[in-house]
């Protein structure tokens, strides 16, 4: 499945049944947006992609296996966190913000925040393992948010938020301290990939 990083709507945590490192994760969204959504289906949700595996209304249901748990933010989720959703897109859709697999990389920790006339901007601080794959105006995806890399130096990046965005999205609302989900560009993994293995030989 592929999607595309252009929030269709927050959804909101409803539900909550958790193991030891699994998830049953509840969300409620807009009957519009699950009209044509069933079971089977693939949803981003803060930019993770998961199987709805009951539906019932205006509510879903997904599993959120332990890899899935240790490599993103739902370790921490609460009921009545805004998340950020995205249905997979139609081989016949409009193809804009940039390809996102839903496959989350790492979590990252907002270290500032402050605003640039119309603009949010936010700071990151990521681990060593992701600096290869985040370039100056490349792209990257925050809680399954499209976004454009403002600036990267070692250990951080910034992205920048137009005032849609912030709307529309879960992003305005984070606090120096919360943690996102990061998803880098397939390119970028896929280059670092082919010349770590280049170098090795």
């Amino acid at each position: 499945m592929l999607f595309t990083g252009l929030i269709q709507e927050q959804g909101r945590i409803s539900r909550i049944v958790k193991q030891q490192h699994s998830i049953k994760l509840t969300c409620k969204a807009s009957r519009k947006l699950l009209a044509d959504y069933k079971i089977g289906d693939s949803m981003a949700i803060n930019g993770v992609c998961l199987t709805c595996v009951a539906k019932a209304g205006d509510t879903f249901t997904v599993d959120i296996m332990p890899e899935t748990f240790k490599r993103t933010i739902f370790s921490e989720c609460r009921i009545g966190d805004l998340v950020n959703l995205e249905l997979a897109m139609a081989a016949n859709a409009r193809f804009e913000g940039h390809l996102v697999t839903g496959h989350v990389d790492s979590v990252a920790t907002l270290i500032q925040k402050h605003s640039d006339e119309n603009a949010i901007v936010l700071s990151f601080a990521i681990s060593q393992k992701l600096a290869g794959q985040i370039v100056g105006q490349g792209s990257i995806a925050v809680n399954g948010v499209s976004l454009t890399v403002v600036s990267v130096t070692s250990g951080q990046f910034s992205v920048s938020l137009i005032p849609h965005t912030a709307k529309e999205t879960n992003l305005a609302r984070l606090k120096k301290g919360d943690k996102v989900n990061i998803e880098t560009d397939i390119l970028a993994k896929y280059m670092q990939a082919q010349v770590t293995k280049m170098g090795g030989q």
